[in-house]
């Protein structure tokens, strides 16, 4: 007999206990759908409802009901508005209509938002990333295209190589935008960088975003840079540090938070404060290659006004 643990609403584990004894305690209202429940052979904590037809075995009521002469159909359960006025009266049949696929929300625990370094520190993983799928497909493209005006071809004409800068800048906006719409939309909710760090997306209530929403916020975040001449990032570093819940200004326009990975799960004791050995890492050599950046755009500057 397989034994179940559950998470109770404190959030602490609780069991073993048997699936009858689970049962009791969802009727009981105890325990609700959304509740969190393992046993051996599962990898992972997951809703009590992706469990209805196994646990509506040890609800023993279907057979007592049957075998009472005269026996008749009760009305669905109080707490299942899914359930059909004619369906039997179980409160394990499965849900006949559409539910949230995000079924990871644990709401009412504590809640770590991430804070301005380690969000700088996944931004350093995240922009080698991105840069060096662009240059994947820019170097190229202007190799081609200077293949193509040796063999005399016109690509490199005025026309030709303001089409071709134009090009240039489209694939490096184009990319980033999928690349964290897609990864901040996806089941791990977190770029590679924040990945990295152990951060996540979601939205003001927890609960993922979607493709459009990531899509919006990054759009968000470089249109503000853009036409603010990078003033709104600046902007965006102060409101992260300070505001209360770490919100830059592309996450308070499309209400999106950036919290630790085990925020508004079931083990909210995992968060981490602390920056950690890999954000350390990752800031120390990320804040080395800018000094070397500066230090290059200075002497680019100061070489050739000391050779005058």
């Amino acid at each position: 007999m397989s034994m179940w643990y559950y998470a109770d609403a404190d959030h602490a584990r609780q069991g073993p206990v048997d699936a009858a004894e689970l049962v009791r305690l969802r009727l009981q209202g105890r325990l609700a759908w959304e509740t969190l429940v393992w046993r051996e052979g599962m990898a992972d904590w997951q809703p009590m409802r992706d469990f209805a037809a196994e646990l509506a075995q040890a609800d023993d009521r279907g057979a007592a009901a049957t075998a009472a002469p005269g026996a008749v159909a009760t009305q669905p359960h109080a707490d299942a508005p899914w359930a059909e006025a004619d369906a039997p009266a179980s409160p394990y049949a499965p849900p006949t209509a559409p539910v949230s696929d995000d079924v990871s929300v644990v709401a009412g625990g504590e809640v770590v938002h991430a804070g301005f370094w380690k969000r700088f520190a996944a931004m350093v993983i995240d922009g080698l990333v991105t840069a060096a799928a662009s240059w994947a497909v820019q170097i190229p493209l202007f190799v081609l295209a200077g293949a193509a005006g040796a063999m005399g071809g016109d690509l490199l004409s005025t026309g030709g190589s303001v089409g071709l800068i134009v090009l240039s800048y489209a694939i490096g906006i184009v990319i980033p935008l999928f690349y964290f719409a897609w990864m901040h939309s996806s089941a791990s909710q977190a770029s590679l960088g924040k990945l990295a760090v152990g951060i996540k997306v979601t939205r003001g209530s927890g609960e993922r975003i979607s493709f459009w929403r990531a899509f919006g916020r990054y759009a968000a975040y470089f249109l503000t840079v853009l036409f603010s001449f990078g003033i709104g990032g600046v902007v965006s570093a102060f409101t992260t540090g300070l505001s209360e819940r770490r919100q830059a200004l592309h996450d308070m326009i499309c209400d999106t938070l950036v919290v630790d990975k085990w925020a508004f799960t079931d083990r909210p004791d995992l968060q981490r404060r602390e920056l950690g050995v890999v954000t350390w890492v990752i800031l120390i050599l990320g804040l080395g290659l800018l000094g070397l950046a500066l230090l290059g755009i200075v002497a680019a500057i100061a070489i050739p006004a000391m050779s005058r």
